[in-house]
């Protein structure tokens, strides 16, 4: 296994020998190899050198928020109609039905399965903003030959799959992005804001198919009409990330040079790091034995398995109550926006009380409750949106080390992707129109991901426990002031150092 240096502090017991230890360990760390290091090292040194006022850091944020989170919002906008697509086509004529449908709809999240690690150490070693804007133009492309693939089973398969390919990298990416620009007070609510996005595409997307729905279809059938529009809208989306997305702060090319500066002095303190091109196998093995990792892949799973199955039947259960197809579109738009109003307040409450596990607790009850009602209970359960982006924005919060952080980005999506697929198939034929072993699965699956969420919130607080005994140990030892740990901290945040290796990363809980 291969350690990377890290900086324990030397045994010093005079202010002269602190002082001098202080110096060679300056010494030691920027002599550290910056291939090695963190990308932001190209701008920064080590130890923290500029100091910008709080109303600097006001106007800088004021402009990253005014580029990247309106381009992220478009991409999950983009994503998320996209991949549900089919539950709109399913219900204007798409002439795949019963179990082949079941197979379609999994062949997306098979896709992202089989492509999820791959795509997201290819894009650790390319420039992750370009890599995501080709990726979309891609699946924009992919999506309009839909339109073209008939009633042929195959084809629609095929497409599917390579649809759930191209948007695997999705997730991953843009929370790295929001990790690289956004300090971790801040990352929950950026990240809950872009994907309370996605409830307003439930609302978009069941006008916008309400509205084809009227078309005689002598050109082109309305589920192709779809199809059509929605590639189109992708490909623009995917145009503007290539051109305006930035990779990162060290290559915001919007940003001027102090600018960029100051955008990786804000995230110093979380000791998260930017970026690092290299990938370090030791950090690959860490997040592959972390209890925490695997507890995270359980609540995706948990997750998912709900999510797969409302993703492409929703529209079927509600269309199963007696309504017309259009009747359904419409009717289906207020669970958009139940899922964005807690997507937003799961934030809020997150990043104000700097938890990640307690927001999720209470998105999912909700869930559990509709999943168990009638009617109603398709608008509760568009709840479930808030503690989806809640797991996503746990991984940016409490992972250390640019190749670990990648790993479990990719096991959680990996592992949501296995859950859509199995959501897919708890939905069957043979229990329409109430689907009542489908509700009974998705309750006892969030109930026992409630108990999932408890853990791992004790967990992170645990081990927050011992990290801040270690540090009070090292500063009676070594007679550190406040100053001494605040520069101790500084040194640690740009060496990709891993959340274990770096004694002064905190987990929220």
């Amino acid at each position: 296994m291969i350690v990377e240096p890290t900086l324990s502090p030397l045994n010093v017991s005079t202010a002269e020998e602190k002082a001098s230890s202080l110096e060679s360990m300056d010494e030691k760390v920027d002599s550290i190899d910056i291939a090695r290091g963190d990308e932001a090292l190209k701008l920064i040194s080590v130890e923290r050198r500029a100091q910008f006022t709080e109303e600097y850091n006001r106007k800088l944020r004021r402009k990253l928020d005014l580029l990247i989170p309106p381009l992220c919002a478009a991409v999950y906008f983009t994503q998320y109609l996209d991949k549900t697509s089919l539950n709109y086509a399913s219900i204007m004529g798409l002439p795949i039905v019963g179990q082949r449908y079941n197979l379609i709809s999994l062949a997306f999240f098979l896709g992202a399965l089989v492509w999820e690690f791959p795509t997201v150490y290819i894009s650790q070693k390319l420039r992750v903003a370009k890599y995501l804007g080709v990726n979309i133009v891609v699946w924009g492309a992919v999506l309009m030959l839909h339109a073209a693939s008939g009633s042929s089973f195959p084809a629609f398969f095929v497409l599917r799959f390579i649809l759930g390919m191209c948007e695997s990298c999705v997730a991953p990416i843009l929370i790295l992005i929001i990790s690289m620009f956004y300090k971790k007070n801040e990352q929950v609510h950026s990240s809950h804001s872009l994907y309370a996005v996605n409830g307003l595409t439930q609302i978009f997307g069941g006008f916008a198919a309400y509205g084809c729905s009227f078309d005689d279809g002598r050109v082109l059938a309305p589920y192709k009409i779809i199809y059509v529009l929605l590639g189109g809208l992708a490909i623009l989306v995917g145009i503007s990330v290539l051109i305006w997305m930035p990779d990162s702060p060290v290559h915001a090319q919007f940003l001027t040079k102090e600018e960029r500066i100051a955008a990786l002095e804000r995230v110093r303190d979380d000791q998260g790091g930017v970026e690092n091109k290299t990938l370090k196998m030791y950090q690959v093995w860490e997040a592959l034995t972390d209890i925490r990792a695997w507890l995270i892949v359980l609540t995706a799973l948990l997750t998912g398995i709900p999510g797969g199955g409302l993703s492409n039947f929703s529209n079927l259960i509600i269309k199963s109550f007696g309504y017309t197809s259009k009747q359904t579109l419409i009717l289906s738009t207020p669970g958009g926006a139940v899922a964005s109003i807690t997507t937003l307040l799961c934030g809020r409450y997150a990043d104000k009380k700097n938890e990640r596990m307690l927001p999720i607790i209470f998105a999912l009850v909700p869930t559990i409750i509709g999943s168990g009602d009638s009617s109603s209970g398709v608008y509760l359960i568009g709840t479930l949106g808030g503690s989806i982006s809640t797991v996503y924005a746990y991984n940016a919060s409490n992972t250390s080390g640019h190749t670990k952080k990648s790993t479990m980005n990719a096991m959680t999506l990996a592992s949501y992707s296995v859950g859509n697929i199995i959501g897919t198939e708890i939905f069957q034929p043979k229990d329409a129109p109430d689907y009542i072993p489908g509700k009974v699965a998705i309750m006892v699956l969030l109930t026992v991901q409630l108990f999932v969420c408890l853990i791992l919130r004790w967990i992170n607080l645990s081990l927050n426990k011992r990290k801040q005994e270690k540090i009070q140990e090292l500063r009676l030892q070594h007679q550190w002031s406040d100053l001494d740990v605040q520069k101790e901290r500084e040194r640690h945040a740009f060496i990709d150092l891993t959340d274990k290796e770096n004694l002064y990363f905190v987990y929220t809980a």
